[in-house]
């Protein structure tokens, strides 16, 4: 089993910040998105990771995760689809306000899903296809990703049902650490984003 999954969300886009459903849609990354993921990466080249040169590194093919990656100075990672975002179908660059408009005044992502778009079963199997790949590598696994299938990876990696995600924050360019605790799944660290302080 891999001793650590560490998991990295991307930086600021134009969408995170306005709260825009932002799941294909390759969005850059802001400057301060830029200026975080670097802030990041010097965090990662210090102790206690030293920048993980053991590490299997893995990103989504993204642009805005792919240039975190890049920016904190893990170059040459593998892309890997299973780590996009949720396809939000027609509610692609939407924010939740606006959904609420057309789904409903308490439509709620982790309940009722997305329109046209992928369910959180889907979802939920490309996580499930991230945690079984990270309990088989014999090293630490560094992952570059996005807010909600990250939470829902968490959430799979200690076991629960998909919406559990809705209890895991996740702010742009923290840094999350899933472990062990007694031979059982664990969280080591979540959310953490002191190299921004």
């Amino acid at each position: 089993m891999a001793p650590r999954i560490l998991l990295v969300r991307h930086g600021q886009t134009e969408w995170s910040v306005t709260g825009q459903h932002t799941g294909r849609t390759d969005v850059p990354l802001l400057d301060e998105g830029r200026r975080t993921a670097k802030l990041l990466g010097e965090r990662l080249h210090r102790a206690p990771w030293s920048g993980l040169p053991d590490a299997q590194v893995c990103t989504s093919p993204l642009s805005r995760a792919a240039e975190t990656c890049e920016l904190a100075g893990f170059g040459g990672a593998r892309t890997w689809d299973a780590l996009m975002e949720w396809d939000y179908g027609a509610y692609e660059g939407l924010t939740s306000e606006q959904i609420r408009e057309r789904a409903g005044d308490d439509w709620f992502i982790w309940r009722d899903g997305v329109q046209g778009g992928e369910s959180l079963t889907q979802l939920a199997e490309r996580a499930d296809e991230v945690v079984a790949w990270a309990r088989s590598a014999d090293r630490d696994v560094l992952l570059f990703a996005h807010g909600h299938i990250l939470r829902v990876l968490g959430a799979r990696w200690l076991g629960y049902e998909p919406a559990f995600a809705a209890r895991l924050r996740l702010d742009p360019a923290s840094l999350s650490i899933l472990g062990w605790a007694y031979d059982s799944p664990a969280v080591e660290r979540w959310n953490d984003t002191g190299h921004l302080d």
